[in-house]
């Protein structure tokens, strides 16, 4: 019941506002009172919104009689504010100054999308993020956005953490920061763990939903993301905050800058360390992160030096809890149990996974006119780390480990004695870690024209990517004389990933613009050495993908645009496709997606609505269907067609000044349309049982996702915020079978912002937050392996329950 009157009181308030005058006005270079296409017009704390046309002119209709504030920005040019008074027709000429320092988002401007490109995609700015941010990854914060569902393994958003974008996992979404690659080379995917707190070190997000516009790094084939760290601040500053909350959660962010030195030179850093019990049992979590920056700007030129580093610490809860304990122990965690001498369970205390990762930017930007500028970035990415777990009665063959030859009679004192009368010892308890040691490292380039009614972006990277893989034993029950730190398999992954694109924009006279974009990419990608299984995975692929972009929008009239767009998107398999690969199966194939949207956006005075239908073609779409490669493990097959169709729908409305309103929705349909399943026949070892179903729904593809957002300001110094999401049943599988979900799900969470003035101090906020506030039991993501054994059906299989109702508090001062 709570659901229905919180969904009903979300759409109850999304109403229009009527108003009565319109506001019209050009944008122009002070200097040259040349037009300014493209400019950006917002009226402050209202959801009106406007981009200059061809000749620099805009209009603002339908707003109510009053004093309105209103900020006109442009790239390399200063920021305009003035205090309006509309009491009719309003005209306004705004000349703009070009700034004295280049302006740092120059970097990313080639790689994101602008207010006109026909795309759909949600911006969240750096403001809104430090709101909401106690700590917990970006995936949690990003989960007020569209079609996002978001997961964590430890419960609480802290660790290990992911998020789905219209059903489509983080392996196929690209991901970037400052225009640089983030997605692993080899694995597609991204650790948030790895970079713990970065959210605070970020001044805006894009995500782009469906294939979007040409970027760096892994294809994109649900959604692309693009992150820019926070900009040079020509103000000193230093700030500290602390957070403190359930499951002896601590965050403690120390920030500082120096301002301009000398008009040209500026320092900025972020210290930050997060620590956490977690939900499950013994998901501990100990993080660490910095972010250093060192610039130097003048009028025309950018030198940007940045340094990320993070390391994580976590204990291991990547099984999930099997359904049957659903009911009884939401919190259990078998990983790194085994069996003491007197038959109690025990769990191994460091079955950790243990990681630290660097991140070395350079960014140096030039801009010879004022609407032109140039970019270039070199970047350096070192990661090293290993996981380790504790192993029971494991064969020594399969470690590559000589079998132990017993002289004689040999006695094993402990609680029970062992005894083993002459023979061999084939088994054995035994520790073991699994390393990776990788090198990415590479140049991005951009180029930004902008001549009058033209936008014209440049773009590209070649990368490069060294990873190592490898295990070692280091401690066995029985050993012999087998010495310990044994290394028993090693491979290496080299990937060299090159791309080039181009993108055009151009404003037509009669409130029409085209867009172009055309990105051709080349992939080798080679595999030399001994897995895990100890199988031969040496190989060598090449791709050569050549993804096409085009689209069209037409302001209808001031403040209402419709748009169109394809694009065609092209991603190579990631490593474990290959590696799991069996050699009696035909090698998998390069994915193909035909991307297709149509949306709608209005602005009226305290109102925004948007809408996004979409269509997402796929062709041999790497799924899992249960079929196994030749020592058992499932792997990903391509299947000849899949789509994904909905509509998504945003609408924002300020009703007063003490009250706004956001939700978002999205319905769709996730279809395979010709699946096979295959189920393993443990009578008949080697075989697989084979049933064709025909059409099933994707897995882990709600039909419906909802979310909502209300914010009273009943206070100038007091923000409360309430957002809501409702998720719809999933499949674990791609059976859509009933016996094999997550059940619908719809959660809250409670913000509360208290800004005091103290003296000495430039700011002192004080932030309470309560998470799943109606405690909720619900889970976010599974697994499962099905089998037949003595004839009977049977499966194992493991969910992710979300911690219920907890809290967090904290405070920050800044200077």
């Amino acid at each position: 019941m709570k659901r229905i009157w919180l969904l009903a009181f979300y759409l109850a308030l999304a109403i229009s506002l009527r108003s009565q005058h319109t506001i019209i006005g050009q944008v122009e270079d002070k200097t040259t009172q040349s037009p300014l296409s493209g400019a950006h017009i917002v009226v402050t704390n209202t959801l009106m919104t406007a981009v200059s046309n061809a000749q620099g002119k805009f209009e603002i209709r339908n707003i109510r009689s009053g004093i309105y504030e209103i900020r006109v920005t442009y790239m390399g040019y200063e920021s305009h504010v003035r205090q309006v008074a509309v009491e009719a027709t309003t005209r306004l000429n705004i000349s703009l100054n070009p700034k004295n320092t280049l302006a740092d988002e120059v970097v990313i401007m080639a790689t994101r999308a602008g207010e006109n490109t026909p795309v759909s995609f949600s911006t969240i700015e750096g403001n809104q993020l430090q709101q909401l941010n106690t700590g917990r990854d970006i995936p949690m914060l990003l989960e007020i956005l569209p079609s996002i569902v978001s997961t964590s393994d430890a419960g609480t958003g802290i660790g290990y953490t992911s998020f789905r974008i219209r059903g489509t996992d983080m392996n196929r979404i690209n991901i970037t920061l400052n225009g640089i690659p983030l997605n692993d080379s080899e694995s597609h995917g991204v650790w948030w763990v790895d970079l713990p707190d970065l959210a605070s070190s970020v001044a805006s997000i894009q995500v782009q939903r469906g294939v979007g516009t040409s970027t760096n790094g892994a294809g994109a084939f649900g959604a692309s993301i693009n992150m820019i760290t926070n900009p040079i601040n020509p103000e000193a500053y230093a700030s500290i905050a602390s957070n403190y909350g359930s499951f002896n959660t601590w965050r403690n962010t120390l920030s500082f800058g120096s301002g301009l030195l000398s008009k040209h030179f500026s320092i900025d850093g972020r210290f930050s360390k997060i620590s956490s019990d977690g939900f499950i049992d013994r998901a501990f979590a100990n993080l660490g992160s910095y972010n250093l920056t060192a610039a130097y700007v003048t009028d025309k030129t950018i030198l940007r030096c940045n340094v990320i580093s993070g390391s994580e610490r976590t204990y291991q809860a990547w099984d999930g809890v099997p359904s049957e304990l659903l009911a009884t122990n939401r919190r259990y965690n078998g990983i790194g149990a085994y069996i003491r001498a007197d038959g109690s369970t025990a769990y191994y205390e460091n079955e950790t996974d243990n990681y630290k990762q660097d991140h070395y930017q350079l960014f140096w930007s030039h801009a010879p006119k004022q609407n032109l500028n140039l970019n270039a970035g070199l970047h350096y990415t070192k990661g090293f780390g290993y996981y380790e777990q504790y192993k029971t009665n494991r064969k020594l063959s399969d470690y590559n480990l000589p079998v132990i030859q017993l002289p004689g009679e040999l006695w094993i004192q402990g609680s029970d004695s062992l005894r083993f009368p002459g023979g061999k010892i084939m088994r054995s308890d035994l520790i073991r870690r699994k390393y990776l040691d990788n090198d990415f490292y590479g140049i991005v380039w951009s180029a930004n024209f902008n001549p009058s009614r033209w936008q014209l972006n440049f773009g590209g990277a070649v990368n490069q990517y060294f990873g190592d893989h490898y295990g070692r034993v280091i401690w066995m029950k029985f050993a012999g004389q087998t010495n310990m730190d044994h290394q028993w398999y090693f491979n290496q992954g080299k990937k060299t990933d090159f791309n080039i694109f181009a993108k055009a924009n151009w404003y037509l006279r009669n409130r029409w613009q085209l867009y172009a974009d055309l990105q051709y990419r080349s992939i080798l990608f080679t595999i030399a050495g001994i897995d895990d299984d100890l199988r031969d995975i040496s190989r060598e692929h090449s791709f050569n993908f050549l993804n096409p972009k085009f689209g069209v929008m037409w302001e209808i009239k001031p403040g209402i645009r419709v748009y169109g767009s394809y694009a065609s998107a092209r991603r190579e398999p990631n490593r474990s496709n290959y590696t799991d690969a069996s050699p009696l199966q035909p090698m998998p194939t390069h994915e193909k997606l035909h991307n297709l949207e149509l949306g709608y956006k209005m602005n009226k005075p305290g109102w925004y609505l948007g809408a996004n239908a979409y269509y997402m073609y796929y062709i041999d779409q790497l799924i899992l269907t249960g079929m196994i490669n030749d020592v058992g493990d499932q792997v990903m097959t391509n299947v000849p067609e899949s789509f994904r169709r909905g509509v998504e729908v945003e609408t924002s409305i300020y009703a007063y000044s003490w009250l706004q309103i956001a939700a978002n929705m999205t319905v769709s349909e996730n279809i395979i349309n010709n699946f096979t399943e295959y189920v393993d026949d443990w009578d008949n070892w080697g075989k697989q049982r084979m049933n064709r179903i025909g059409r099933t729904t994707l897995a882990f593809s709600p039909s419906f996702i909802f979310g909502g957002q209300l914010i009273l300001l009943p206070f100038k110094s007091v923000k409360i915020s309430l957002h809501s999401k409702y998720v719809s049943k999933q499949y674990i599988d791609n059976t859509s079978s009933e016996d094999r979900t997550l059940d619908p799900y719809f959660i809250s969470n409670l913000f509360l912002n208290y800004n005091l003035k103290i003296f000495g101090l430039k700011e002192t906020e004080i932030v309470f937050q309560v998470n799943n506030l109606f405690n909720a039991s619900y889970e976010t993501n599974a697994c499962v392996y099905r089998y037949f054994s003595e004839g009977k059906y049977s499966k194992i299989d493991g969910y992710f329950p979300q911690a219920g109702v907890h809290f967090m508090a904290g405070l920050r001062l800044s200077l």
